[in-house]
Order: structure tokens, then C-alpha cells, then sequence
């Protein structure tokens, strides 16, 4: 069964990962020291298809890209937040990490709750608390880019890069 770790609002780029690890890209660094500053047990308990849920202004902070990377190559799933910055929110889209805004399930789904979540309508459900939420899905388009596996991948699906 995922897991489900919740976080509080302003989870900033350096908590997800901290500027500290950035002179070391690969992948394994980036993972092993994901939320370490706001929860140092994250790297140790993630399993794929783990889940996070945010506060409002998920990913604020800085624009480096390694954010939601850090969280992707950790093999969370998705990110419900009730909002995401800017540039992470477009970051994440960018290395085909799906994310999913929804104010209303950001406040409901607890740590233990069992979880599901469909990218294509934007519904998810709780399946402990028996919720149904609704965020709004992608665009067909966006949705591409994440199956792809980031804009590079998309473009490159579609002849449009090498």
C-alpha cells in the first residue's frame, strides 16, 4: 500500500532539496537527500508509488528544476498540493512529473489514508475517508508531455528536437 507524506504549506525548493547536494546532479544523490531538511526519515521510508500532499505554494523558492526531480527519482507518484508555485508547478511538467492541484483534498487526505488518483479526469478519491475530490485535469497536450516523460522526450516523440 502507498504511503502518504504530508507536508504544510510553503514547502520551499530547498527543503525538497537542499542547495548543499546540487554540485552532485545524479540521481542517486538527488533522491537520497530529498525533504531530508523537513523530514529526515523521507529517503530512508519512500517506496514508488508513494504519495505527497502539500499546503498551498508547494515548491516555492528557488527555480532549479532539481525540486521535483529530487521528489520524481525518489518514485513518489504525484504531488496533491492545494497550490504549487509557478516554475515548480511548470518544472515538474517540464521532466514529466505529474502534480495535481486541489485545495479541498490538500486538507482532507491524512497520513495512512489509501489513496487513488486518475491524471486523466483529475479525480481523486480516499478511499479511507470515502472522499471523492476533483482537481482539474490536464490538457490533453500536458498530459502527453508527462506520458512522454518530460518536454525533451515529447518533443524529440515528435520530431520536433533531437
Amino acid at each position: 500500500m502507498s504511503k502518504i507524506y504530508v507536508y504544510g504549506d510553503n514547502v520551499d525548493t530547498d527543503v525538497i532539496i537542499a542547495a548543499r547536494y546540487l554540485n552532485d546532479p545524479s540521481e542517486e544523490n538527488l533522491k537520497s537527500h530529498c525533504m531530508e531538511d523537513i523530514d529526515p526519515a523521507f529517503s530512508k521510508t519512500v517506496e514508488p508509488g508513494d504519495l505527497i500532499v502539500g499546503g498551498a505554494n508547494f515548491g516555492c523558492g528557488s527555480s532549479r528544476e532539481h525540486a521535483p526531480l529530487a521528489i520524481k527519482v525518489s518514485g513518489v507518484k504525484c504531488v496533491i498540493a492545494a497550490s504549487f508555485a509557478r516554475i515548480f508547478y511548470r518544472n515538474a511538467i517540464n521532466i514529466g512529473f505529474p502534480i495535481m492541484e486541489c485545495p479541498e483534498a490538500s486538507a482532507a487526505i491524512q497520513p495512512g489514508d489509501r489513496v487513488t488518483v486518475d491524471f486523466n479526469t483529475g479525480k481523486i478519491v480516499d478511499e479511507t475517508q470515502g472522499k471523492t475530490f476533483q482537481a482539474a485535469p490536464f490538457p490533453e497536450f500536458i498530459n502527453g508531455i508527462i506520458e512522454d516523460g518530460g518536454l525533451m522526450n515529447s518533443l524529440k516523440a515528435r520530431g520536433l528536437a533531437k
